[in-house]
């Protein structure tokens, strides 16, 4: 319950967070790089130690929580403001924008989160070390720089085709792989204890396989 709590809060707050670009040196990143690599990692820690069919459920989750975000601000761009309220203006520039992050968000997250715990799963079960320290390393590493990848391929022609070229937008989706991929990789040791702890209390591994992979699925947990 609280890693899908946490995962659904980073995923809603990196979601706001994406309408800002941000120069990094010589590199254009968005904000939500800050907080959205932490998804991936808490969706890693969920496959390893309770299944892909769980993983599947918060991802499916996130994606609700995300979805019930977008309307609730919405609803309050639309409502009218008091003669006091002068923030109109600037609540609909920063949220306004969200309805389009947000549909790009929803495909590239779902794509993208599905691939890395399918990714994370499949290694794992074709691992003859499945519960060693170097092996969850390994998984955590490939099956994140898949599912970024994807996640940006997807995430950022959508939501910024228009309003930036198509070399930043391919600047964007190198650069942010790459990233996302490097913080998984520098905060590996704090997830490495994060897993080990979760099997700890747990007492047991993950389902051997899960019912299916098919990626609509919810209901099987």
């Amino acid at each position: 319950m609280l890693l899908a709590v946490t995962f659904c809060v980073c995923l809603i707050v990196s979601n706001l967070m994406e309408i800002k670009t941000v120069d990094l040196g010589p590199l254009t990143i968005t904000a939500g790089v800050v907080v959205f690599p932490l998804s991936y990692i808490l969706n890693d820690c969920i496959v390893e130690v309770y299944g892909f069919a769980k993983a599947r459920l918060v991802i499916w989750l996130g994606f609700g929580m995300n979805l019930l975000v977008s309307l609730l601000l919405q609803v309050g761009i639309l409502l009218p403001g008091s003669p006091a309220w002068e923030g109109q203006e600037a609540m609909e520039l920063v949220f306004g924008a969200v309805p389009r992050i947000f549909a790009a968000s929803f495909t590239a997250f779902l794509c993208g989160s599905m691939v890395n715990a399918y990714v994370m799963s499949r290694m794992k079960l074709s691992s003859s070390s499945s519960s060693s320290s170097s092996g969850f390393s390994v998984r955590a590493v490939v099956s994140s720089l898949w599912g970024e990848g994807v996640d940006s391929i997807i995430f950022f022609p959508i939501a910024f085709a228009g309003v930036l070229s198509w070399s930043q937008i391919g600047s964007l989706i190198v650069t942010q792989t790459f990233l996302k991929t490097m913080y998984e990789i520098i905060i590996l040791p704090v997830t490495m204890r994060v897993v080990k702890r979760l099997r700890s209390i747990e007492g047991e591994e993950a389902p051997s396989k899960p019912k299916s992979y098919k990626w609509w699925k919810i209901n099987e947990i």
